[in-house]
């Protein structure tokens, strides 16, 4: 069930993340929902140690966003990320060209790491790139825990697969989405800082070090989230006028190319804490420390 009590497509194969036994997030591996909805594992609900619902699934206003998940609208040609893609010179159109991220098989199965093997396919069931992936969680304080989001996609030995985005396929005004991506909720206006900018259009199409979402659960908690770990070329992509979201945007200006044969590595750290901190204590967990 979603915060506001809709129920949402998982199976027996969901798992549990937890940190000294409190459960903080439910990763659903296989959902059973529309091709057009880019189907993938995904995070949801993810929860503060306080109990405070921190993202969001089939949302109205999107409904193909999957709490956190690894997502990308063009993979060589695929739709990775759900709904319509954006064309160049005829915007966004709905198109037949939805592919699904697999999950194959396991490596560890824990309460605090979870590692798995996935594909990453286009329509007809191809394999476009192929990933291992690791989840791990730990508490990083009273009122905070982190998770760590690891991943290695391969491109198949004979071709190299390149990673595009809307902004990189013509559409204007920043949006470079598709890469780690984490739909928030909040029920007041999430706010959005680093070290020195503050608000949407001052932070998305950055390359801070570090990022802070501060948002409202749907219990009416506040609750704050420090992101990091953007690779090179990466770039923060952030809504907070129309939606709450932010992600670790791969494509964000210019498509980037997996080589054949070769890799592309990332690891992003969530710090997910209670509370809304402030820009200190939000600099001070990114460094590392607690709060």
């Amino acid at each position: 069930m979603t915060g506001d009590g809709r129920r949402l497509a998982g199976t027996e194969s969901d798992r549990q993340l937890s940190v000294d036994d409190v459960p903080v997030a439910r990763y659903v591996v296989a959902p059973a929902i529309d091709a057009r909805h880019g189907p993938r594992p995904y995070l949801h609900p993810v929860r503060t140690l306080g109990g405070t619902v921190v993202t969001d699934a089939f949302p109205a206003d999107h409904v193909w966003h999957l709490g956190a998940s690894l997502a990308v609208q063009d993979v060589d040609g695929t739709n990775l990320w759900g709904g319509r893609t954006y064309v160049r010179d005829a915007g966004y159109t709905w198109r037949d060209d939805h592919g699904r991220i697999a999950h194959t098989r396991w490596e560890t199965l824990g309460p605090q790491c979870l590692a798995h093997r996935l594909e990453w396919r286009d329509r007809d069931g191809a394999v476009l790139l192929t990933e291992r992936r690791e989840l791990t969680a730990q508490r990083v304080g009273e009122r905070a825990w982190a998770l760590d989001v690891g991943y290695t996609l391969t491109a198949p030995a004979d071709r190299d697969v390149t990673l595009g985005s809307p902004a990189t396929n013509g559409r204007p005004g920043g949006a470079g989405y598709g890469g780690f991506f984490w739909r928030a909720v909040s029920a007041t206006p999430a706010r959005v800082c680093t070290a020195t900018a503050e608000g949407e259009e001052a932070v998305n199409g950055s390359a801070a070090p570090w990022l802070a979402f501060a948002g409202t659960g749907p219990d009416g908690a506040a609750y704050t989230l420090v992101l990091a770990g953007l690779g090179e070329g990466d770039r923060w992509f952030v809504r907070t006028a129309m939606y709450p979201g932010v992600c670790v945007a791969f494509a964000f200006e210019r498509p980037r190319t997996i080589a054949a044969g070769t890799s592309r590595t990332g690891r992003h750290r969530v710090v997910v804490a209670d509370g809304a901190l402030d820009r200190a204590e939000a600099a001070a967990l990114a460094a590392g420390e607690t709060v």
